[in-house]
């Protein structure tokens, strides 16, 4: 049969003069991708449980240039369509000398599949709406950014559309354990983003801007890793172990593998393992059961320079240490890579994480006073803390109080510069200029807002946590006032007595909420120059149109 191209292309990472690009293919077949200016890259496909997927590395792009692209397979053209109606996709580098030039990212959270896919009237896609506004002048600097930071919630395995919940009752008729409405095999994952990516502005922009992705809990479950007794109620669901191991093995395949530039996909293990067999389902479904299970270590957790700029992504969910009384968000190998990584020779910090680090203050206190509870000499009054952190979904940064508190402290150590700090060296004793600016982008609570942290010294480096959620989603109407109001003095003050009495501490630096917050579907912009940062936030209007939503300077 002749291959068609049945997911993509997605234009994952952008280095130097190379690109990557991940396609879908119907059948096995080899890929190969031409550029304008001489690029060009190819490669076979691997197959997974009956499907077909390649990572291509694109070559000797023209740097500082904007270079359409086509792709074939087996030498037949496929992609643009001759019938298609936007602009032609086209891979976007760098000058050469990069340094002066300004970083833009675009990013947000928490999005579900597009109208027609769900059967919830949401507002318009604010994703569909940033590449309606990108088609009409793709050259543009100003409206094109380097990069799309997707923080979690890509689809949702556990809130299917009509179409996939009637593809799943078929397939539990046929025997196929699991809920009728939530996915757990790897060939129900694929419906997820057949039907997600396939959404005609969301396939353009994808194949016209490079993408970065992290999971949070909805591409597995709700509340994933909220606690070790989570995980042992889990465990006792006969579909589980085939959910989470098809869930990991899926996102592995669309979205991780993407997250890895062409160094990092010349050097990683199962890469290199599942493009040298000739199917590799065996060796995915075993790495998916066995990452979960702690039998072996991988690393979601990555890092990217663009420019002047470090992007770190943190994975907020997988690897947590649950243990009650010393809770972590990440393991201690992985928080000593983090650390490596934070310091370098860069201008901006920009961290990745799923979840808020800062949240409203009454809920901060809240989830840190439920920490406290939970790891009582009381069983009673442990066991019930459990059961509220689960009921109410109290598992944030504030919930792992030793590392929102060593993540504070990076912070502070980085923005005060002195020895071992980041960035350009300005002394023969060792000393490092401060970064200019640190940014913490978030998703997840489904409401957008901008809020500065504030250590109560002469710290020159801002550092801002920027919350952008939902990109396709919604909030309760009922659950607005109280959020609004989780925001105020009075709340603070209030949930910080309860807190107080369970032992917990203030933490040694205060925030206070700059922007937001906003409820509605959004997507938001932070850009770079020199020393300079901006936080822009934009919603979609009822037409499914962009409107500023809040624009805040960093201040210096």
């Amino acid at each position: 049969m002749t291959a068609q191209l049945l997911v993509g292309p997605l234009l994952r990472r952008v280095t130097g003069d190379r690109a990557t690009i991940w396609v879908e293919t119907s059948e096995p077949a080899y890929v190969h991708v031409e550029a304008d200016g001489g690029g060009a890259g190819s490669a076979p496909t691997f197959t997974a449980y009956g499907h077909h997927y390649a990572m291509v590395v694109v070559e000797g792009l023209r740097l500082g240039a904007s270079s359409a692209y086509r792709v074939l397979l087996d030498d037949r053209p496929v992609w643009p369509s001759t019938e298609s109606s936007y602009p032609p996709p086209a891979i976007h580098t760098r000058p050469a000398d990069d340094t002066q030039t300004p970083v833009r990212m675009i990013f947000g959270s928490c999005r579900e599949a597009t109208p027609g896919a769900t059967t919830r009237k949401l507002p318009p896609d604010a994703l569909d709406a940033y590449a309606r506004r990108l088609m009409a002048d793709p050259q543009d600097p100003e409206l094109r950014p380097d990069l799309i930071v997707l923080l979690g919630d890509q689809v949702y395995a556990d809130n299917t559309s009509a179409k996939v919940r009637r593809f799943l009752r078929r397939r539990r008729r046929a025997g196929h354990d699991g809920p009728d409405d939530q996915v757990v095999t790897f060939e129900e994952y694929t419906k997820l983003y057949l039907e997600s990516w396939r959404d005609p502005e969301v396939r353009w922009l994808f194949a016209t801007v490079p993408t970065v992705m992290i999971f949070d809990d909805h591409e597995m479950i709700d509340d994933w890793n909220t606690s070790e007794s989570w995980r042992t109620d889990m465990a006792r669901q006969s579909w589980w172990e085939e959910r989470i191991t098809g869930g990991l093995a899926s996102y592995w395949v669309y979205q991780h593998l993407g997250n890895m530039g062409p160094d990092e996909l010349s050097v990683d293990p199962l890469f290199q393992k599942v493009t040298t067999v000739d199917d590799a389902t065996d060796l995915l479904h075993e790495f998916g059961r066995t990452v979960d299970a702690a039998e072996q270590l991988y690393q979601w957790s990555y890092s990217l320079d663009i420019g002047r700029t470090r992007l770190v992504m943190l994975d907020n969910r997988c690897s947590r240490v649950l243990t009650p009384d010393r809770r972590e968000m990440l393991p201690a190998t992985e928080w000593n890579w983090f650390i490596d990584q934070a310091h370098g020779d860069y201008d901006h910090l920009v961290i990745g994480s799923s979840l808020p680090w800062l949240m409203p203050p009454a809920i901060h206190y809240l989830e840190a006073w439920n920490e406290s509870t939970a790891a009582s000499s009381r069983p009673w009054v442990a066991r019930n803390a459990e059961r509220l952190r689960r009921a109410v979904d109290l598992e944030h940064w504030a919930a792992f109080t030793r590392s929102f508190n060593a993540l504070g402290e990076l912070f502070r150590r980085l923005g005060e510069g002195g020895t071992g700090a980041p960035g350009h060296r300005v002394g023969a004793g060792g000393a490092y200029a401060a970064p200019a600016s640190i940014s913490v982008l978030s998703g997840d609570v489904h409401h957008s807002y901008v809020a500065q942290a504030r250590f109560g010294t002469a710290m020159a480096t801002p550092v801002m946590q920027l919350t952008c959620s939902p990109v396709h989603n919604q909030v309760p109407a009922f659950m607005r006032p109280l959020m609004r109001f989780s925001w105020s003095r009075a709340a603070a003050r209030a949930v910080r007595g309860v807190a107080r009495s369970a032992g917990v501490r203030r933490p040694a630096w205060t925030w206070k909420r700059l922007a937001g917050p906003y409820f509605g579907n959004a997507i938001s912009t932070l850009t770079l120059h020199g020393p300079d940062a901006t936080a822009r936030v934009e919603g979609t209007t009822k037409d499914g149109d962009l409107f500023e939503v809040a624009e805040v300077p960093y201040p210096r």
